[in-house]
């Protein structure tokens, strides 16, 4: 066990008087472009998945009614991709901020869709109910990230890790 006056080395603060010695370094911006770049490969791989090859089609749980919610669902992944590529060119917080607000918010229309039409065969099921909560997670946590993003935004401060 340790006591109040011994530092550890994983430990940044002073334990005599409790304050911070050293602030936490923001995300060097290579990582911060290497994770947008990953995220742009992510949704073009994606693009191809649902519209190429093997094509939402051929998903065995989706129901015909998927066209109805496949252009939401694709609008999303694109303005995640333009997003990201905006990232990539221009590692700035206002930019990366609005970028994410708004794709989140084609991702906000795209769960709305899918809670609507519903285009998964699970319907009777317990499966329906773990779909809709789900559904219901990804709203919420999307409608805290457009907040947290209007923050970026109007602060123009990337978030601390």
């Amino acid at each position: 066990m340790t006591t109040p006056t011994e530092h550890l080395p994983s430990d940044s603060r002073d334990h005599h008087t409790g304050h911070q010695l050293d602030p936490p370094a923001p995300a060097p911006v290579g990582g911060r472009r290497g994770a947008s770049f990953g995220s742009l490969v992510v949704s073009l791989v994606m693009l191809v998945l649902v519209n190429v090859w093997p094509g939402w089609e051929a998903v065995p749980f989706l129901t015909a009614r998927t066209v109805l919610v496949i252009g939401a669902v694709n609008a999303s992944i694109i303005a995640r991709a333009i997003a990201d590529l905006v990232n990539v060119v221009v590692d700035r917080p206002r930019p990366r901020a609005f970028g994410d607000i708004i794709s989140i918010g084609f991702g906000l229309i795209a769960i709305t869709q899918v809670w609507q039409v519903f285009p998964l065969d699970v319907i009777g099921t317990g499966w329906e109910v773990v779909a809709r909560v789900l559904l219901a997670i990804g709203f919420v946590g999307s409608l805290v990230g457009i907040v947290e993003a209007i923050v970026r935004l109007v602060t123009g401060r990337f978030p601390r890790m």
